[in-house]
């Protein structure tokens, strides 16, 4: 086992005190959800349900609508009260089945195969396709496609992503610790799926109580290897975690890990796909970290997909003040959310609260000084500052002789920049001005 990390990077204040002790809880069962028919990157769902009705807990309510795209599923049983465009967490009205509690928990029928380790891959990657799996650390890609590389870019190193290396969350640390074996059986899927023989667990070396639990679990695995990754943000980006571990670098966009013969899933990724390989269960729960300072009681909790943030919040004993930010996501790339009333997605992994003197105002943002930081730690090698002053003063085509579409988002820049600049808004601007 090695240590292991990139160039560049920053150490942010982790907080993950607040929830990592505490062990993973299945949260109410809510009155009503609001499932989302775009949960994913791709081509939204298309609706198999009506107004009215009835449906049961893991009936499929949206089928994909292209190749890049992923199903689904109810997570209640009940009856469907409404099919309409509803706000998601990043504001945007989508699509959604509102579905109405019955309180049965009444499943639709599932197949269970005690003997899916023999299962050829086609059928494996069958059931992954049946089950709307996707990224669950954030990114939301559906796995099947993932798990199609074409026959010119050979796979021969799966990655299972266990750094959580955004600050407050612990979703992901719990389920190394509580369910590692699991774990481990969705990567033997994966790597026999894609027909690989090589295998690693990246965790950041501060989780050993993880790290010592998935080691346990990989004792008599002779083709796979858990790897302790230095602390450093963003240390879980997957061109990071491939660095670290390969040696290998991603090529600039549209290159991407199958590149490299890699394929990177996240750990609540990997155990759905156990799950839908084992019990035939489709993605209707995930884990959800609920913490910050500005709440009650922090909390891992396990979710309904559907489920509204405010449920959340209720069940850690709600917000200490009003005056306060809510983030769906981590506090590096997470989003700020205007209402509770957003539904939980597959691609939720945190609810982070923050309180006023947590929070950097900055009204009027000041110029860029050159001081160079941005440039001394942004992981891609890019020159964030260049590109933020480019979208300010409209020349977004300019941008992009700096590289602009390698910048995946992570925030970095804007957290040690002395003017407080917003960095990563800016090129977001710029990202939406120059696309075709």
């Amino acid at each position: 086992m090695g240590i292991s990390t990139f160039k560049g990077g920053i150490h942010p204040p982790d907080k993950k005190e607040l929830s990592a002790d505490k062990p993973i809880v299945e949260a109410k069962p809510p009155k009503r959800v609001i499932i989302p028919l775009s949960q994913h990157l791709g081509a939204p769902c298309k609706p198999l349900v009506t107004i009215n009705q009835e449906v049961k807990k893991g009936e499929m309510i949206g089928e994909p609508g292209g190749f890049v795209s992923a199903a689904v599923h109810s997570s209640l049983s009940g009856k469907v009260i409404a099919i309409g465009e509803f706000p998601n967490a990043m504001g945007r009205m989508v699509a959604s089945v509102v579905i109405e509690n019955d309180g049965k928990e009444e499943w639709t029928t599932l197949t269970d195969n005690p003997d899916y380790v023999n299962l050829p891959a086609d059928k494996l990657k069958e059931k992954i396709k049946s089950a709307g799996i996707v990224g669950m650390g954030g990114a939301a890609f559906p796995t099947v496609v993932k798990l199609s590389p074409p026959k010119e870019k050979p796979i021969d190193t799966v990655i299972i992503n266990g750094a959580e290396c955004e600050p407050y969350l612990t979703a992901d640390y719990r389920l190394m610790v509580e369910k590692p074996n699991e774990i481990i059986e969705g990567l033997k899927i994966l790597m026999k799926v894609l027909g690989v023989n090589k295998g690693f667990v990246g965790i950041e070396n501060n989780k050993p109580a993880a790290i010592e639990k998935m080691k346990e679990a990989t004792r008599n695995e002779l083709n796979i290897e858990v790897w302790a990754l230095e602390v450093k943000y963003p240390q879980g980006a997957e061109k990071m975690l491939i660095k670290a571990i390969t040696g290998r670098e991603v090529p600039p966009p549209p290159g991407l890990p199958m590149d490299v013969g890699v394929v990177v899933q996240n750990v609540g990724t990997t155990i759905a796909i156990y799950e839908a390989a084992r019990y035939g269960k489709p993605l209707i729960e995930r884990v959800v970290t609920v913490t910050g300072e500005g709440i009650n009681e922090p909390k891992n909790l396990l979710v309904k997909i559907g489920t509204l943030v405010s449920h959340l919040i209720d069940e850690c004993g709600g917000l200490k003040d009003e005056g306060l930010k809510v983030i769906a996501g981590g506090p590096m790339m997470g989003f700020a959310i205007s209402s509770l009333n957003v539904p939980v997605t597959k691609g939720t992994s945190g609810i982070v609260v923050l309180t006023e003197r947590e929070i950097v105002h900055a009204e009027e943002f000041q110029p860029c000084i050159r001081c160079g930081r941005c440039i001394d730690i942004c992981p891609m090698g890019l020159m964030p500052s260049m590109l933020s002053i480019y979208s300010e003063k409209g020349f977004y085509e300019g941008a992009k002789e700096y590289n602009l579409f390698d910048c995946f988002e992570c925030g970095s820049c804007a957290f040690v920049c002395p003017s407080k600049r917003p960095i990563v808004q800016l090129i977001r601007l710029a990202k939406s001005m120059v696309k075709p």
